[in-house]
């Protein structure tokens, strides 16, 4: 599966969650799940166009952890 394609995976499976209102603590936990694996998601399709741009080696892009991309600001 591609990134882009696990991401709008993701992306409706938030969208699901989001749309049930409040959720029990085992729904409010796979939210959180899912925001961190987008968010991994995210940064690894950022570092593979980065490389691209700069003629580097897409493969060479990884899954960073979640402490890790959690922290980025902006």
């Amino acid at each position: 599966m591609s990134v882009l394609a696990h991401i709008q995976r993701l992306v409706a499976e938030e969208h699901r969650l989001f749309e049930q209102g409040e959720l029990a603590p085992d729904k409010s936990k796979r939210l959180a799940e899912v925001q961190v694996e987008l968010d991994q998601c995210w940064d690894l399709l950022r570092q593979r166009r980065a490389l691209r741009e700069t003629g580097g080696d897409a493969s060479q892009a990884h899954v960073r952890p979640p402490e890790v991309v959690e922290k980025y600001i902006g």
